[in-house]
């Protein structure tokens, strides 16, 4: 069985809990992982812990990893895409692939935009950043700071979206599954998620939906968990079972 969850940012008793499934074949995070952050003794610790267990967890990146670490992993050949071994049974899935995964097409595409970053963006080169960090703290207000807590790879390049349609024409625009992080433009409206920014990545997902033959999209990211219709989850706490979702 394949099972896809949502967010995890990096809390070990959500993943722990699912990959003891006696019946998981792989375990998909859609987004914002969440254990490639800070590089810290008890974050090795819960990635070994995880890889002993067994069962392959993969994860598309989202808007909050730390990409700075992420870059480090080569990049290798996985059942049919670009991947990163972060041990070896914890693989990132790269943005704009197409795995054959448990006898499954599965396309993927990574990241979104942040949207708690109204009062700014910190450079801690900025000489008055810490002046300024104290200020937002003070104030409560919703701000990140650069290659720390954000990061501007949080959006996909135009090379990547570019590889993506490339290999979906490979596979004649007929995938099983789409994986994203963030979700297409019209069902981010749907969700009434007005406070999350429309932007070229929803945008370009809007084609993808319009455009490719798919029988299932999940998404994260907006940290609820709901059946759009038959075929479009949003996903957090939980997972579901590829193969049962899968609409007959």
């Amino acid at each position: 069985m394949t099972y896809i969850t949502g967010d995890t940012h990096g809390y070990p008793r959500r993943l722990k809990a699912i990959s003891a499934y006696a019946d998981a074949d792989a375990i998909i995070v859609c987004g914002d992982f969440g254990f490639l952050f800070d590089g810290s003794k008890e974050e090795e610790r819960t990635l070994e812990e995880l890889n002993r267990k067994g069962v392959p967890i993969l994860f598309l990146d989202g808007n909050h990893e730390n990409y700075d670490l992420l870059k480090q992993y080569p990049v290798t050949e996985w059942n049919g895409g670009k991947v990163q071994f972060i041990r070896e049974n914890i693989i990132h899935l790269m943005r704009g692939q197409v795995y054959t995964i448990n006898g499954y097409k599965i396309f993927v595409m990574g990241g979104a935009e942040c949207h708690d970053i109204e009062d700014g963006i910190i450079d801690p080169d900025d000489p008055h950043a810490i002046t300024k960090i104290r200020h937002l703290q003070e104030g409560d207000k919703r701000f990140r700071i650069k290659h720390v807590s954000w990061w501007p790879e949080e959006l996909p390049t135009e090379e990547e979206l570019a590889e993506g349609l490339r290999n979906l024409a490979a596979h004649n625009y007929e995938v099983d599954a789409i994986l994203t992080h963030c979700a297409p433009t019209s069902l981010q409206i749907a969700l009434g998620k007005t406070d999350y920014p429309i932007n070229r990545l929803t945008d370009y997902l809007e084609t993808i939906k319009q455009t490719i033959r798919y029988r299932i999209w999940c998404f994260g990211h907006y940290h609820s968990s709901k059946e759009v219709d038959e075929k479009h989850f949003v996903l957090h706490h939980g997972a579901i079972q590829l193969e049962q979702a899968l609409p007959k």
